[in-house]
């Protein structure tokens, strides 16, 4: 066996089950769930017209570039969310089955575990396949703190030059999963500038970028890239998905966008790897990059969810309207000593509502875990069923304080 696979820690919701396991809950209430990230809102039927109607496609194998109607659409779609961003649809896109997918993938292809010290820095709190991927492709991952203080942004000064010096590859999520922060212009630039020094590739994951609460949508990697003069994307790679939004995580639909050789190597990885995109989920993938209407409902749908979540639960938790995303990323009441598995656990027995630990996403790194004392709620669910799991919330938080 591949030695490398005895690194890997357990995922998060294997970590979240065993925590649970020995708990009954409160059959008085009907459970609720806010721990897993899965959107729950209804697929587009043009999506699903899409797909029954091109079942054709079955009888061909795909190639692993996609079909050339796909990549401009892709292209198309950049240049209207990102303000005319030019994107060329034969060398700077292509097609991935999700982003997950992708961001494990591109990995394989950026590292060179024969350098000494070979080094991936990911945010922490973060999405595990970072961690996962870094490690499989033979690199040492080393987490960049995030800041309460600084509207949980990461604290790129934490890390150090001799650390920067080995890096070949930095994963950023913006927005983030689970704090929902978006990278400004400046933060980019100093990564921009910190890549040029020391070469690394910089994997961009925008997978929530449509699901946002303020007039101004989120700043992309390839934004920010064009706006500081690098038109040639050099050293990144943006990512994104249908999963989020669209309401498919079924269909394992997404792209990378970016600097062409990056590009042309993934490519060549990707023939190899055998991940090529199925050709009724790229008909599908083109109504949906096509169409704008179902996201903007869908974005609709989330802003009245937190609208009228967060102020509830802002009674008695530490909580805020994030920049962007599906996620409240709340502080632990101090009645509960800044336990989040204690609260997990007891919240899961009293009133049958299960959120997940912020401690789970997160490593202990420079002498502490930025995610203990947290929770991360998934408000993926119908907004009468999230509001009922906000006011159990309260209502436990209030049994314990009073």
């Amino acid at each position: 066996m591949n030695p490398l696979l005895s690194r890997l820690q357990p995922y998060p919701f294997e970590r979240l089950r065993q925590l649970h396991a020995d708990i009954t809950p409160n059959p008085a209430y009907k459970p609720i769930s806010l721990g897993i990230g899965e959107p729950r809102h209804a697929t587009p039927q043009l999506i699903k017209d899409a797909l029954t109607g091109s079942l054709a496609g079955l009888a061909s194998y795909p190639g692993t570039l996609g079909e050339p109607k796909l990549r401009q659409t892709i292209s198309d779609w950049l240049a209207r969310r990102y303000c005319g961003l030019k994107v060329d649809a034969a060398t700077q896109i292509l097609p991935v089955n999700g982003s997950r997918e992708a961001l494990f993938a591109l990995a394989q292809t950026v590292i060179d575990p024969s350098r000494p010290g070979a080094t991936v820095i990911s945010p922490n709190p973060f999405y595990q396949i970072y961690e996962g991927a870094a490690l499989l492709a033979g690199a040492q991952p080393w987490f960049a703190p995030s800041e309460a203080a600084r509207n949980f942004g990461i604290d790129w000064a934490a890390v150090p030059e001799s650390v920067w010096g080995k890096t070949q590859l930095l994963f950023v999520c913006s927005p983030g999963n689970p704090t929902g922060a978006v990278m400004g212009l400046d933060e980019w630039k100093l990564l921009f500038e910190l890549s040029d020094r020391y070469g690394f590739v910089i994997a961009s994951d925008e997978c929530y970028s449509e699901i946002y609460f303020r007039d101004e949508a989120p700043l992309g990697g390839l934004e920010a890239a064009t706006r500081l003069g690098r038109h040639d994307f050099r050293n990144l790679i943006a990512m994104t998905s249908l999963s989020k939004r669209s309401n498919v995580p079924g269909l394992r639909s997404g792209f990378v966008a970016g600097d062409a050789a990056l590009i042309n190597s993934f490519l060549l990885y990707r023939t190899y790897h055998g991940s090529a995109m199925s050709p009724i989920v790229q008909t599908a993938s083109i109504a949906a990059w096509a169409d704008e209407a179902h996201v903007v409902d869908n974005r609709a749908q989330y802003r009245e969810k937190f609208a009228r979540v967060t102020p509830l639960l802002a009674q008695v938790m530490d909580v805020a309207l994030p920049d962007a995303g599906f996620y409240l990323w709340a502080a632990v009441p101090e009645a509960f000593n800044g336990s989040d598995t204690a609260f997990s656990r007891e919240l899961l027995a009293l009133y049958n509502v299960v959120v997940l630990p912020g401690s789970y996403l997160a490593r202990d790194a420079q002498g502490f875990n930025p995610g203990a004392g947290r929770i991360r709620m998934a408000l993926v669910a119908e907004t009468g069923e999230c509001v009922e799991a906000a006011r159990r919330i309260v209502q436990f938080i209030q049994s314990k304080v009073h």
